[in-house]
């Protein structure tokens, strides 16, 4: 058990530092997007794609400390909603929440539009949302950030107490 903590702290500092990556493009792309209006929707479309990806890989996380900690991965057909909802609360005897409802409900945005980016042609994006995903990205992330690498301090812990 001590391993697993330590692995999965490990695992959610490194998680942090890839999507401070994805965060960076997002903002690159929109500002691209804004500087070269003839090229608009190719930058708005990689924006997109990273908006994607930066959701993609905090559930990757939230997965993880899922199937690590809570021994419990939801599996209904709408378990990506039930799994950012399960990293909200907190498991008695067993975790802290590990994000606030604040931060699960500013990721939900994210979700959501990830959805769109699965299901619908890059034709159909709204440049309009993606532009205010980016402007908020940086805060959200921010937020995620923090409250995920305190929550790996806290697994840091429980892996030395053995």
């Amino acid at each position: 058990m001590i391993g697993r903590y330590a692995v999965l702290a490990s695992r959610i500092r490194q998680d942090m530092v890839e999507l401070e990556r994805v965060v960076g493009r997002v903002e690159r792309a929109i500002l691209a997007a804004r500087q070269q209006s003839a090229e608009q929707d190719l930058f708005l479309d990689s924006a997109a794609l990273n908006l994607h990806d930066f959701y993609a890989g905090l559930e990757r996380v939230f997965e993880q400390i899922a199937s690590s900690v809570d021994r419990s991965v939801p599996s209904s057909r709408d378990w990506h909603r039930e799994l950012s909802r399960q990293m909200a609360v907190e498991v008695a005897g067993l975790r802290p929440q590990v994000i606030s409802t604040e931060t699960a409900a500013a990721l939900d945005e994210y979700r959501r539009f990830r959805h769109v980016v699965r299901n619908v042609y890059a034709l159909d994006f709204d440049p309009g949302r993606i532009e205010q995903l980016g402007r908020d990205l940086r805060a959200a992330f921010e937020r995620a950030r923090s409250e995920l690498l305190a929550f790996a301090l806290l697994l840091d812990g429980l892996a030395e107490e053995g």
